[in-house]
């Protein structure tokens, strides 16, 4: 069985690039978060939840202007970096305004947890998200860029098994080997590209202030505002929490579940009945044994 080499093609980003959407993030960061603090300035009486609501509105409003901006300008950001400057950003309002007013303990363990937090952040932009770079002929057909580009598609299959029998551990259908279109390379085990992270995802086996006081400032409105942020982020990330659990549960890659007809092995199709002109295709997914199993299996057991 021959092997080829499946070419690395992705590019470091010339660095004059690099700075420049590194500073339009920045910018929208500084402006979001601007935005967000005129929330509790000008509606400091309402209720957190009402706060909330408003201030996920804001973020909308802002974003969608944002986008329309950059485009007007011609420049581009990076959802990477946007992420760490909020984060660099809550971290300075706590400094700032809220570490007075916490204990000694609980400092220590949010600048650890913001530490760590910024260090992890840093690991998965630079670590290798598995790429693969020889690959079987009979199991891997690579595709060049343009064909890619020409479909428009942001993610695409490897093209790597085209059969229909079960996948085997060994087998590049069994490593789940698909093609992204992002990092321009193939990876083992992709679940989806993440632009907050700049990385690809992949799924492996586990290896109080008193608040009158502070509404009456901009301090104040920046550590509420702050908070909005924090909780307003706390939420989305729990959806995504629970939707990973599911992939885990039920052994099911994000991008497996988008595009499953495009995935051969994803595919049940039901022959017509007489009187039928066309064969219904049905969702199958020959990598579920079961939630117990597929969960030993992800923790290595």
């Amino acid at each position: 069985m021959a092997q080829i080499k499946l070419h690395d093609q992705r590019k470091p980003l010339e660095w004059w690039k690099l700075i420049g959407r590194c500073t339009v993030s920045c910018i929208s960061v500084l402006l979001s978060q601007l935005a967000l603090s005129l929330v509790p300035r000008f509606f400091s009486a309402s209720p957190l939840f009402i706060q909330l609501i408003l201030s996920a509105l804001v973020l909308l409003v802002v974003v969608g202007l944002g986008r329309c901006s950059k485009r007007l300008l011609g420049v581009s950001g990076s959802a990477s970096a946007f992420v760490f400057f909020n984060i660099l950003f809550v971290w300075a309002v706590y400094l700032a305004v809220l570490r007075p007013a916490v204990s000694c303990l609980m400092d220590i363990a949010f600048n650890g947890a913001i530490t760590m937090l910024i260090i992890g952040l840093c690991s998965i932009m630079s670590s290798n998200p598995g790429l693969v770079t020889y690959g079987s002929s009979d199991e891997i057909v690579e595709s060049s860029v343009a064909e890619f580009e020409a479909h428009n598609r942001i993610l695409e299959p490897s093209a790597s098994v085209l059969c229909h029998e079960c996948p085997t551990e060994g087998s590049v259908l069994g490593r789940r080997v698909r093609y992204c279109r992002i990092c321009k390379g193939y990876i083992k085990g992709f679940d989806h590209h993440c632009p907050a992270f700049g990385n690809c995802i992949v799924a492996a086996k586990s290896q109080m202030v008193d608040r009158t006081r502070l509404e009456t400032s901009l301090s104040g409105n920046l550590a509420i505002s702050t908070m909005l942020f924090s909780i307003f982020q706390l939420l989305w990330q729990a959806v995504f929490m629970t939707w990973h659990i599911y992939c885990i549960c039920f052994n099911i890659r994000t991008d497996e579940w988008i595009n499953w007809k495009k995935y051969p092995e994803f595919q049940d199709v039901v022959h017509s009945q007489p009187g039928q002109s066309f064969n219904e295709m049905r969702f199958k997914n020959p990598y579920d044994k079961g939630i117990l199993q597929n969960v030993k299996e992800f923790l290595g057991f």
